[in-house]
Order: structure tokens, then sequence, then C-alpha cells
């Protein structure tokens, strides 16, 4: 299958090698900093997670908001969902591939990843996160071939592959769980420290990853012969909207705990993020814009006339997947370390390089989505939908 990825038109080869340009630039800069260490980064040794870390926890959402699809379509029978499970699966692997590379590029020299397995730790939350993204993404790869080579040969996919669909669904939760406890499970860093982080996680990431895949979905419509149809996507923007409200109910819990408690080593955190502390604001402008686009994104999901206007619809998508990422992508990581533990507001700042070396692995994410999508397409260009069983079982809990 994976020929057809060989084939396409001019536009889509313009868009490939503009991507495989922009991976190539990455990739100098990451050379750059192989050589010459992490200094030529803005980490310190107060902060010692930056931009690479805050993509990785970001997109770890994005990758296990697949279950979003996954979970109607197979345990409830919901087949709107038939069209486009694929489309989410492909990207929680492009996703979960752009995590392991934040971690690559995180990490001063690379080989010593090998340590975690070489040396494996079970009390270490970061063995145990490495275990469940590995995990994560070869199940979502097994489930990805055999059920898209079903559909192309039209035939219904073989009956053991749907235990391990079903298993991969808890799975997806845990990836994110995983990496919630990563920083809840750090007892010097006081603004991580709290049990509803995890729910938060999984909250923010099951409204940015359906808002991603809208705007994909809707894309796909535009410039392909591509239709999923109005129904799944009308009801992806429903999930979108509950979890979007979960996640900002969220958030405004952690603010009433901060400041009714009124505890110096919580309330400096939220100062630091929307007020500025000691004179230092570096991440003033971005929270409120994240606040003022979540605000919005609030208000064109909560009324049913603007949440279904599908020429509105990719401006909220936008707006939620912008202001989730500025959330859990830059404030909650950096915040996590100012000030530090000795009180010491430090100064953060991505560097020019640490930027370019970011661009590329989002761009090496675009060109596995690009990849993927356009051998779903074709296949789904060779096949009548219609006559492709999804599963020759009934969903759970139905006789």
């Amino acid at each position: 299958m994976i020929e057809n990825a060989l084939r396409g038109s001019k536009r889509y080869w313009t868009w490939v090698f503009f991507l495989l340009a922009v991976i190539f630039v990455g990739f100098l800069f990451y050379l750059k900093q192989y050589h010459e260490g992490l200094g030529i980064t803005g980490l310190s040794r107060d902060v010692t997670w930056g931009f690479y870390i805050a993509q990785l926890t970001f997109l770890v959402g994005v990758a296990a908001s697949a279950v979003m699809v996954v979970l109607p379509y197979y345990l409830h029978n919901y087949k709107a969902f038939g069209k486009i499970t694929i489309l989410g699966e492909f990207l929680a692997i492009s996703s979960v591939i752009m995590c392991m590379l934040f971690v690559v590029v995180d990490i001063g020299q690379p080989s010593r990843m090998f340590n975690l397995f070489l040396h494996p730790s079970p009390n270490s939350m970061l063995f145990w996160d490495t275990v469940v993204l590995s995990g994560y993404l070869i199940l979502n790869i097994v489930i990805s071939i055999v059920t898209l080579g079903a559909e192309r040969k039209g035939i219904a996919p073989p009956g053991w592959i749907r235990p391990v669909i079903v298993f991969s669904i808890p799975w997806a939760v845990s990836i994110h769980t995983v990496t919630a406890f990563l920083y809840a499970g750090l007892g010097a860093r006081p603004f991580w420290m709290t049990a509803i982080l995890a729910p938060r996680f999984l909250a923010s990431a099951f409204a940015a990853g359906p808002a991603l895949l809208i705007l994909l979905v809707l894309l796909m419509r535009k410039i392909t012969k591509f239709h999923v149809g109005d129904e799944p996507i009308k009801k992806l923007t429903v999930i979108v909207t509950y979890a979007m409200i979960i996640n900002v109910f969220f958030v405004l819990m952690e603010f009433f705990t901060a400041f009714y408690s009124a505890m110096p080593e919580h309330v400096a955190h939220f100062k630091y993020m929307y007020f500025g502390l000691d004179g230092n604001a570096n991440l003033v402008p971005w929270m409120w814009t994240s606040v003022v686009l979540s605000i919005f994104a609030l208000v064109m999901l909560i009324v049913p006339k603007f949440r279904y206007n599908f020429k509105l619809l990719p401006v909220t998508c936008v707006a939620v997947f912008i202001g989730l990422w500025i959330d859990k992508g830059i404030g909650l990581i950096i915040t996590g370390f100012v000030p530090s533990v000795l009180g010491e507001v430090v100064s953060y700042k991505p560097t020019f390089p640490e930027i370019m070396i970011t661009i590329a692995i989002y761009a090496v994410g675009a060109l596995l989505v690009t990849v993927f999508y356009k051998v779903a397409l074709t296949v789904r260009g060779e096949v009548t939908y219609d006559r492709v069983r999804p599963l020759e079982t009934k969903a759970v809990g139905t006789k």
C-alpha cells in the first residue's frame, strides 16, 4: 500500500519537498546542537525542561485523542466514524513519532536513551512513559495495517484484531496518564503536584486532538474528493465542546485551590504565568492569548448555531488547538520551574536553533500525516466503501 504515496500530483510533490526542505534545515541545527551541546538552547540549571518537552507533553495528548474515534466506532458500533477512524489512528502514529523525536533532541547525548532499556528501573515514571508510548505506537501500526489492508481487499478484518483494538483504548488513556504522573510525582515542583493533573491532561487532549482531526478532514474535503459526510464532523465537534468545557473547569479549580488557600509556593506560579513575578513577565502575553482563544472557542462551541457552521468551525478548531498548545505546551512546563525550588525567578526563552529544530519535527509529523493520508485516500478510491464491513462483530454490551 505504501507505494501509493509515491504517486501524486504536482501540488502533492511540492508540499512533500517543502516539508523535506524544512526538515533538512532543522536537521542542520540539530547537528549544531549535537556538537555544541544544549548550551545553544535556552535551557539552564534551573529550567531543565523547556520548549522540546513542552511539545512532547502536548503531542502525547494529540496521540491519545485517537481513542475518541476508535471507542465509538468499535465498541459502540457508531458507523458514522467508519471513514475517519483510520485517519485518527494515522494521526496518533505521527504524533507518537514526533513525541519520540522531541525526547531525542532534548537529550544531550541520544545514546543515553538506551540506558532506559539496558538498565530498566520500574520505579521510574520515565521508564513507564517509554513503555506506554512504544506500545501505543506498535498497537496503532498493527491496527492501521490490518484494517486498511482488509479494506483494500473489500473484506472484514480478521477476528483477532478486535481484542487488539479494544486493548488499545485503555492504553491510549494510559499514555497521557503516565505523562501526567511524570510531573505530578515531582514533590519539589508544587505547580505540578496536583491530583487533577492527569484528568486535566486527558480533557485537553480530547479537545485538541479531535479539533486537529476536524481541521484535517475539512482540508481533505476541500482539496480532494474524499468526503466523510457532515454527521461525523458534527459528532467530533460535540466531543470537542464537552472536553473543552471540562478542561476550562479544571483550570478554574486549580486557580481556586491556589488562591483561596493562599499557599505562597502555589500562588507564585500562577502569578508568574498571568501577571508576571519580580519583573519577569515572559509568559503573560502568551497565557492571556490562551485565555482569549479559549473563551472565544467556548462561545463558538456552546452555541449550536456557531458550532455547526462549517464556515466558522475551522476558526473555532484553530482557536481550541492554539489555545491548548499555549496552555499545555508552553505555560504548564516552563511555569513548573519558575520560580525555582530556591524561590528564584529565572528567565527562559527558546532560542532560534531550538525553534527551528521544533519546526522541523513538526514538519516530520506533517510529512507522515501527508503520506499516511495519501495511502488511505488512495485505498478509499480503489474500493467501494459501502461494501466494506468494519468488523463482523457487534458492539460490546449488545446482543
